[in-house]
């Protein structure tokens, strides 16, 4: 049976099965589920914890030695298997068919890992093991799953932040679970239950961040160019990944594609960028570039911006950063620039 981490509390409202899988990438939300299921053995008397971590140069007959002998020290046991890799060889699956013949009634074996592909979830021995258990499939959070899952760390950290304060913490840890729970934390602990706003959250968050985004979003917006290029020469030297400016800067420019879009509709800009639920803050920024720039500029720096992703990905001949400088520009002045079109690919 597969079911995802936010079914899994009431999955082990039952007893335990003998056999619990638990595998995908998302940190956060897969030492989350260990940790409950380890807890819920624990209540229901699985006293003894043993470890196993499984290579290509594992022995398995120890597994099963281990599987099929008394416990000294309990009753009962959970055998935590960590999947180092999940390409079993023959051994391997042997030693899985035997234990699913006879499953220990006073044993619980723990398998988690990485994400499995299809192929690896329709092997024989994947299904063996989950008709007879469970499987939590672990998966990223999508912006509706992360607001989701905020609402309810708030509630469990008791903590009080505004709409906007929600939505700052979203988008500045897209993507990073686990990060955005350590940061919750901290504010537990500097706040408690006290109400938290938006320029407190810039203040603590973003400010102490090596790694910033906004500020060079805000210049870009503000048409800012010649600091954008700076911002960018920094951001290079600090070692900051590309990929995390693409997806910034392509989530504004898709941000300002609705808006242009919303506007031509008939809506004001204001009511277009309230409608966005943009911070208070930033709302100028936005109301800047609808004024100054144009829906075939934001068209222009996101075929660029497309450009630069597949260039980042696929070649090395190319400052991905100076690159990124022609897509701030472009936002305000594609009309210059576009003599000098660069087609990336054929260079």
């Amino acid at each position: 049976m597969r079911i995802y981490h936010n079914q899994l509390v009431n999955q082990l409202n039952q007893p335990l099965p003998p056999f619990v899988l638990v595998f995908g990438d998302e940190p956060w939300q897969k030492n989350d589920s260990l940790a409950q299921i380890k807890s819920a053995a624990l209540h229901q008397g699985f006293d003894e914890l043993i470890r196993f971590a499984i290579d290509d140069k594992f022995d398995w007959s120890e597994l099963l030695s281990e599987y099929n002998a008394m416990s000294l020290f309990a009753a009962r046991r959970v055998i935590e298997l960590e999947f180092l890799s999940s390409k079993l060889n023959d051994k391997a699956q042997k030693a899985i068919a035997e234990i699913v013949e006879q499953p220990n009634p006073d044993t619980v074996l723990l398998f988690h890992g990485d994400k499995l592909d299809g192929a690896t979830t329709n092997r024989k021995w994947f299904k063996s093991l989950n008709n007879l258990g469970f499987y939590v499939a672990i998966y990223d959070l999508d912006s509706k799953g992360m607001s989701l899952w905020l609402s309810k760390q708030l509630r469990h950290y008791q903590l009080t932040l505004d709409r906007q304060s929600q939505n700052l913490l979203t988008t500045l840890f897209e993507g990073n679970v686990l990060a955005l729970d350590q940061e919750l934390q901290k504010l537990s602990i500097l706040y408690g239950n006290q109400p938290i706003d938006a320029d407190t959250i810039e203040s603590l968050v973003i400010n102490q961040a090596k790694f910033n985004p906004f500020g060079l979003i805000d210049s870009m917006l503000s048409g800012k160019t010649a600091k954008c290029i700076a911002m960018l020469s920094q951001m290079e030297q600090e070692g900051t990944p590309v990929a995390k400016l693409i997806f910034f800067i392509n989530k504004e420019l898709q941000l300002l594609k609705q808006l242009f879009s919303n506007v031509a509709g008939g809506m004001p800009s204001d009511a277009a960028i309230k409608d966005a639920k943009i911070w208070d803050k930033r709302k100028p920024l936005y109301m800047n570039a609808l004024q100054h720039s144009s829906i075939d500029n934001v068209y222009s720096a996101l075929d660029r911006i497309a450009a630069v992703d597949f260039v980042s990905k696929t070649s090395s001949d190319f400052n991905s950063f100076q690159l990124l400088a022609d897509v701030c520009l472009s936002l305000f002045h594609a009309d210059q620039l576009q003599p000098f079109s660069l087609d990336y690919e054929s260079q």
